[in-house]
């Protein structure tokens, strides 16, 4: 199993790419916006990168010279410009391997095995484990630890404190949460407010008075650790 990043602008891309990709065993996270991902691979790390170069912030090409200024993890791009010159070009800038827009699922597996047993040998490392304050969450096993006691988590809480914890501190949109961890591309805040109730439950803590989970009004969701912004990954 791979940890991959998938940088997609596009809900309906991206949604497949993550449902293919979870469905044979890897680890997934996703983002719409070169920045993100910068930061995504920046501090959280990954095995592979599937790049798409129409992002709405910063072309994919330029995007991949900052990814290689950063890292040397694999990157295979997604692009729709069926262009030889172009390809070469990305290629030379650092580029693994490339699609062409449209493609099936099982090329971009085969693909994506390629490039990692060329790369490391078919190894891939784990996911790292998430620490915030007395959180430990770790991806890989799907278990969660506070302060040294595990906690029972439903499939979708753990997705959650997951997904909150690879961002310690930072403001995550509702409409990101609904996109990321439920696959959807409207509605749904009660589900979201129910099981951030449940979460709070179980980190022994309520609305008025949050420890670790913290709504920002009108916005989304914060994760962090009591007394500040701490997070970090081993």
């Amino acid at each position: 199993m791979a940890t991959v990043l998938v940088v997609e602008d596009d809900p309906f891309v991206r949604s497949a790419l993550i449902r293919h990709l979870s469905e044979t065993g890897h680890a997934v996270r996703s983002v719409g916006t070169a920045l993100e991902a910068l930061r995504e691979v920046a501090q959280v790390g990954c095995d592979l990168v599937i790049l798409d170069l129409g992002l709405p912030d910063l072309d994919g090409s330029e995007a991949l010279k900052m990814i290689r200024g950063l890292t040397n993890v694999p990157v295979i791009i997604s692009t729709a410009r069926d262009d030889e010159a172009e390809i070469i070009r990305l290629l030379n800038d650092g580029a693994d391997d490339y699609l062409v827009k449209p493609f099936s699922p099982e090329h971009l597996t085969a693909r994506m095995t390629a490039v990692l047993r060329r790369l490391g040998g078919g190894a891939v490392t784990a996911p790292p484990v998430l620490r915030v304050g007395g959180l430990a969450i770790d991806p890989q096993r799907r278990e969660a630890v506070l302060d040294g006691r595990p906690l029972d988590l439903t499939r979708r809480e753990f997705d959650l404190l997951a997904f909150l914890a690879a961002r310690p501190g930072v403001v995550v949109p509702r409409r990101e949460i609904l996109a990321e961890v439920w696959r959807q591309t409207y509605g749904g805040d009660q589900t979201i407010d129910v099981h951030l109730s449940w979460l709070r439950r179980k980190l022994g803590e309520t609305a008025s008075r949050p420890r670790y989970l913290h709504t920002v009004r009108g916005v989304g969701v914060r994760l962090e650790a009591p007394g500040g912004p701490v997070g970090c990954t081993t």
